[in-house]
């Protein structure tokens, strides 16, 4: 029989998976010794029968009971007794922790009767009436579904009626009130009543959170954080402890870390008489946690001693819930907390500088997407002019955006291309999709620790919060800050490092960290900053490495750049782009050539540009690889667009002037050469094949390049990549071109130009065929951009926008296979030719130039593939740098069985002499022109 209900007593950290994060790491407490109310979970994989078949299994019902009743034997209490009632919570607990997406319920138990014994044992009244508030309201949103903002308006009608500010100030006799108008309204929109049994209520709460894994803002957040559908939730039930029986009474959150910046610390907030959910809603504004020393001393000091046991236990970051009851401090929860990119990178150094974790380690727990966020601009301005509000800065960076006040017009601007600034009293989980599409959050209430704070350093959002002075106005749609009335639109720039907030469009510049790349030179002195930070990690993902990273570029000017970034070498030189701007013109002549002298002279006139370009690219990566694409767009691409050509003709025509010679040529050779699919036509190798002369100019203009750089007393390596190959005997034709152009450069120049040639994978049939085509190939890259709109039959162009959306909503896919690599379809055919390419060919060099290149999570795909290199865009290039160190050391033992099938690979990379390797390290000297 399947056991589906823990004790906490019988848990661990070890079992996230099934008993989800907040349930194991309760059981991890209670080994610990901490004081943790007492309780039980129930297991994901009774969710995952629940959502699969409508029902929980049979056996749950008994099996939650039996633990009831040791709970209740424990406590010495009964559920939902009249006198002393035994009070639980019930709270979703998924493998991965997402913040305020699924449904808790509290002070299940409570009834008309209960609710007196409560007051009576408790001798708080008050405490007992809300306390049954918050369950009548809780159950009727979030198990009944009823809308939770009728609950709100009723409230709100109560504390006017009464002139009170917030119901913390309303009395028992208004509370009992609230109470009952809670329970008709629950009638009224459901024609049920509010439970009055203890044991319906908790089966009830528990199907409800099983349900919530479903719900819109959850499916909504698993889409963004790209969480698997399939994992469902846990459900915690928990004794309840109260922290709203007084002022010797509260509930806090801290972070043993400040999950903003990293600095080492105690961090978080602390509300005096209230519960958890108020605390993390930012209805009411909480004090620093350092007050609570001051507050209850004893408390603090036990809290000090236990977050810094779990620091060290977890050896991270914890995010830690808590609530004292009369001067008795209880842990609620622990979790590894979220963090901003700058404390991730922080926190991980210092944290191997303290000798909690080693060097690998500390480069796990930073990635590329948190690197990617530290290389976004910041603001030029540092001082307060133009400050309308501040804030806590709770997530930092720098956005610019029209200011919206509700989610529907935040999706609504974004999806129409604008940036907008999502402001807000304080967010719930219903602002999710308002808090995706805005460039940032700015809320009048809360701090670091509220919903606003957690999702937004989450999603990597700029974010400030409790900005008091400034006063939001929904209905009105407008805010009040510094005497100024801030209407809906009107722009505003938000600082989530300073926690500030302007008026208008404050001009960006680059980071510090994008600087410190763009300089090619290792910081300088001893700071602790995060570029500092940033370089030392980088240092330790290159030693550990085995991927190669290489660059797109396509200029000398970005060939340089990209070598700054730590390139080593160009993985893909797209030729076409230097056939563009004023070279067209000599495309067209040789497109619209009517002999074999008129082509030739064309492409006479294109061979000194080519051969310019690849110079000054091969000067630029001077001793590392430069792989050349060999013309890969349809000829039709370089010519004027076709209708607006029968445009200009047809006006002329029917205008009565003379024909015009060039465009009605250039339109009959538009029209000649009109393909109805075009990225399937005469394209890549077959324009070699049927355009003579074409690839042999390219050729030797690159062979030229070469010879010159050598004479110049350089070493070019460059590499002769033939693109949309399908057969081996059409790389054969190619390849046997290419060689006697080369030799015949050798001849005439009298310098020996060797360059190595390969072919792209972009074809299904090339990937299957993979073992024949390596036989005339010396390389392989893998043109994953074409391999996926092949694979999976989708024009990127068209299809993005038509249904990708669709797509994503219906969890046909859980991320675009354009920007993750479909590692099933497409990863599949790579893993083929990777193993039929190496076993024709054991020398065979792999790697890969699509934009998969610089996704930090298809380069782990790319790392356990045993590809040699990765190629992007120069501004990916640390990216991708920092996750194939990240790669080998996840996949260490895998890589170090890697190394010993294929030492040549190794060998040769290591053997590389040092000055033509680029300085990823920071070790060897540097003279002020690129990495040497």
């Amino acid at each position: 029989m399947t056991d589906y209900v823990y004790d906490f007593a019988h848990g661990g950290r070890a079992m996230a998976d099934l008993l989800g994060n907040k349930g194991a790491n309760l059981a991890e407490m209670s080994r610990l010794g901490l004081p943790v109310p007492s309780g039980f979970t129930i297991t994901t994989e009774a969710c995952r029968v629940f959502l699969s078949t409508g029902r929980p299994p049979p056996e749950l019902e008994r099996q939650v009971a039996d633990h009831l009743s040791a709970l209740e034997h424990a406590a010495g209490k009964r559920l939902g007794q009249a006198d002393d009632p035994l009070l639980l919570s019930v709270r979703s607990g998924a493998r991965v922790s997402m913040p305020g997406m699924m449904e808790t319920v509290l002070d299940i138990g409570l009834n008309d009767y209960s609710v007196l014994g409560l007051a009576k044992t408790s001798e708080r009244e008050r405490f007992a009436w809300d306390s049954y508030r918050r369950l009548v309201q809780m159950f009727g949103s979030t198990v009944m579904g009823v809308d939770g903002s009728l609950f709100e308006e009723t409230l709100t009608r109560i504390e006017d009626q009464h002139h009170v500010a917030d119901d913390s100030r309303l009395d028992v006799c208004d509370l009992i009130r609230t109470v009952e108008s809670f329970k008709d309204l629950i009638g009224e929109r459901t024609g049920r009543d509010f439970p009055q049994a203890p044991a319906e209520q908790l089966r009830q709460a528990v199907l409800a959170v099983f349900a919530s894994w479903n719900g819109e803002r959850a499916r909504l957040y698993r889409r963004r954080e790209r969480i698997p559908d399939d994992l469902g939730t846990a459900v915690t039930v928990q004794t309840m402890v109260f922290g709203n029986l007084g002022r010797d009474s509260g509930s806090g959150v801290a972070f043993t870390r400040d999950p903003a910046t990293g600095r080492r610390g105690i961090y978080g907030d602390y509300l005096p008489s209230a519960q958890g959910e108020d605390v993390v809603s930012g209805v009411r504004n909480a004090v620093p946690l350092q007050e609570l020393a001051a507050l209850d001393p004893a408390s603090f000091g036990q809290l000090q001693e236990y977050m810094s046991r779990l620091e060290s236990h977890y050896r991270d970051l914890c995010d830690i819930e808590f609530t004292i009851e009369r001067g008795k401090l209880w842990m609620l929860q622990t979790r590894v907390g979220k963090r901003t990119a700058q404390a991730a990178f922080t926190i991980a150094a210092d944290m191997a500088d303290e000798g909690l974790i080693t060097n690998r380690q500390a480069l796990t727990r930073v990635n590329g997407e948190q690197l990617t966020h530290l290389m976004f601009p910041r603001f030029a301005v540092t001082d307060g002019a133009d400050v309308i509000a501040r804030g806590v800065p709770a997530s930092p960076g720098a956005a610019v955006g029209a200011v919206v006040f509700d989610s529907a017009e935040a999706v609504r601007r974004a999806d129409a291309g604008e940036k907008v600034v999502l402001v807000r009293n304080e967010t719930t989980a219903e602002d999710l999709s308002g808090m995706i599409a805005a460039q940032a959050v700015l809320t009048s209430r809360g701090g670091k620790t509220s919903h606003a704070a957690v999702v937004a350093r989450g999603m990597g959002k700029v974010c400030v919060c409790g900005a008091e002075d400034m006063i939001v106005d929904a209905r009105a749609r407008c805010l009040i800050a510094d005497g100024l009335t801030v209407g809906e639109g009107s722009v505003v720039s938000v600082d989530g490092t300073e926690g500030v907030v302007r008026l208008g469009a404050v001009p960006l510049v680059e980071s510090d960290v994008m600087q410190y790349f763009d300089s090619g030179a290792p910081p300088d002195g001893t700071s602790r900053d995060s570029v500092h930070q940033v370089h030392r990690l980088m240092r330790e993902a290159d030693a550990a490495r085995h991927l190669e990273v290489r660059a797109n570029a396509d200029t000398p000017q970005d060939a340089a750049r990209a070598r700054r970034f730590g390139a080593e070498g160009i993985g893909l030189c797209r030729t076409e782009h230097m056939f563009l701007g004023d070279r067209r013109r000599f495309v067209e002549a040789m497109i619209l050539a009517e002999g074999d002298a008129e082509r030739s002279a064309a492409l006479a006139a294109l061979l000194p540009l080519q051969r310019a370009d690849f110079t000054g690219i091969l000067e630029a990566m001077d001793g590392l690889p430069v792989t050349i694409r060999l013309l890969d767009p349809p000829l039709h691409e370089f010519l004027p667009d076709r209708t607006d050509l029968a445009v200009r003709v047809a006006r002329r025509e029917a205008s009565g002037a003379p024909p015009d010679a060039r465009d009605t040529a250039l339109l009959a050779a538009v029209t000649r050469m009109h393909e109805e699919n075009p990225m399937l036509g005469l394209r890549g190798v077959r324009l070699g094949l049927v355009v003579p002369g074409l690839f042999a100019m390219q050729v030797r203009a690159i062979a030229e390049a070469v010879a010159e750089r050598v004479r110049a007393g350089g070493t070019p390596r460059a590499e002769i990549m033939v693109p949309l190959v399908d057969t081996v005997e059409e790389l054969r034709l190619v390849r046997d071109e290419v060689e006697r152009v080369v030799k015949a450069v050798s001849t005439e120049t009298g310098v020996d130009v060797s360059c190595p040639i390969g072919t792209m994978i972009e074809l299904p049939r090339a990937a299957l065929t993979a073992g024949s085509i390596a036989q005339e190939a010396d390389f392989f890259s893998f043109g994953t951009n074409d391999l996926t709109q092949t694979t999976w039959g989708f024009s990127r162009d068209d299809v993005e926008a038509a249904f990708f959306s669709a797509y994503l909503e219906q969890g046909v896919f859980q991320a675009s296979p354009f920007e993750t690599i479909d590692r099933e379809g497409v990863g599949r055919l790579v893993r083929i030719a990777v193993t039929e390419g190496r076993a024709a060919r054991p020398g065979l060099e792999l790697g890969v130039c699509g934009e998969h290149g610089g996704d930090p999570a298809s380069v782990g795909f790319f790392h356990e593939a045993g590809l040699d290199y990765v190629s992007c865009s120069p501004f990916r290039v640390p990216v991708a740098r920092l996750e194939a160190g990240r790669a080998a050391v996840a996949s260490s033992p895998e890589a170090a069985g890697r190394a010993a099938v294929r030492p040549e690979r190794h060998a040769r990379k290591a053997s590389r002499p040092a000055a033509d390797r680029p300085d990823m390290l920071g070790l060897t000297a540097h003279d002020g022109k690129g990495r040497e």
